[in-house]
């Protein structure tokens, strides 16, 4: 039991990036479904830049810019166009596939140049069952946990976070007070589109070290689901992370009591579907604490 969850956190830290970086966006009123397209890029990014460098926070640096970078593709469309998000979001998604496997085949099958260690944390790594279970991780590990509860604090407890969480509920309200809507929303995005690239690297660099083609298996629509999980809370995405990051690290512990690979595989997805289905009523979806104003544009001549 002790050895499922400590693999669920480091199983669950991609999930976690992308899932705050999802909250953010559509606190602020934005959908973006192109997490997945923005995780493989990111991962793809991650892995390259490391290997030719040999420097591991150059590849991460350079991932979170190629997801916000794509990011800022949907927020045009989605924002400024006023494009259909749904449709916005899944072609970035499918831009991100095929820009991963073109960029990424020179990579496939090479070997990690360097690795990220666990932070050295003397006494504390060392006490029995605490230890192993809080305090032998890599320094990612932590930074998603610290962003969880600075992203909560900010969200509920500062001005920023007011002014994020009104552009969502009434946009058009917002703006009479004087809020640039349109700022707030490119910002969120942005964070999301960051959040996601990170999630993406920290597979391919630091979770398993290669570049697979199609690595994040469907990652990003985990997140979509763990958004509505997590009721838009960062703080309970923390738990909805790691929670499905143990279902995924089951699927490897159960297996050899004879339960078939294929239907473990499913869990995460059968868990995903469970979660939409459950969200899709708009009556529902207000008892959860959806934004308000999710998936619709802003026009100020409209106001």
């Amino acid at each position: 039991m002790l050895l499922v969850l400590k693999a669920a956190i480091p199983a669950g830290t991609p999930l976690l990036y992308g899932t705050l970086g999802e909250v953010t966006a559509e606190r602020s009123g934005v959908l973006n479904l192109g997490v997945e397209g923005m995780m493989i890029v990111g991962a793809v990014t991650a892995f390259g830049v490391t290997h030719t460098t040999g420097n591991i926070w150059f590849g991460l640096a350079a991932a979170a810019l190629a997801g916000s970078l794509l990011a800022l593709v949907h927020a045009f469309a989605s924002i400024t166009l006023r494009v259909n998000q749904v449709v916005s979001g899944l072609a970035l998604t499918m831009l991100g596939q095929g820009l991963s496997g073109l960029v990424g085949k020179r990579f496939i099958g090479m070997p990690p140049r360097v690795r990220l260690s666990p932070l050295s944390m003397s006494g504390l790594s060392d006490l029995p069952i605490i230890g192993p279970l809080f305090f032998r991780y890599d320094p990612m590990v932590y930074l998603a946990i610290i962003l969880a509860f600075v992203l909560w604090f900010t969200m509920y407890k500062t001005r920023w976070g007011i002014t994020l969480r009104s552009v969502g509920e009434s946009p058009a309200t917002a703006d009479a007070l004087g809020v640039n809507v349109f700022l707030v929303r490119y910002l969120a995005v942005f964070f999301g589109g960051l959040m996601a690239g990170l999630g993406g690297a920290y597979l391919s660099v630091v979770y398993t070290t290669a570049w697979i083609e199609g690595m994040t298996a469907g990652a990003g629509w985990i997140v979509i689901a763990l958004t509505i999980f997590a009721m838009w809370d960062p703080a309970r995405a923390m738990l909805g992370a790691y929670l499905f990051g143990g279902v995924r690290v089951l699927q490897y512990r159960l297996q050899p009591l004879g339960i078939s690979p294929n239907l473990l595989n499913m869990l995460p997805f059968i868990f995903t579907i469970l979660v939409l289905m459950l969200s899709t009523g708009e009556v529902m979806r207000r008892r959860v604490g959806a934004p308000a104003a999710l998936m619709q544009p802003y026009a100020r001549e409209e106001r």
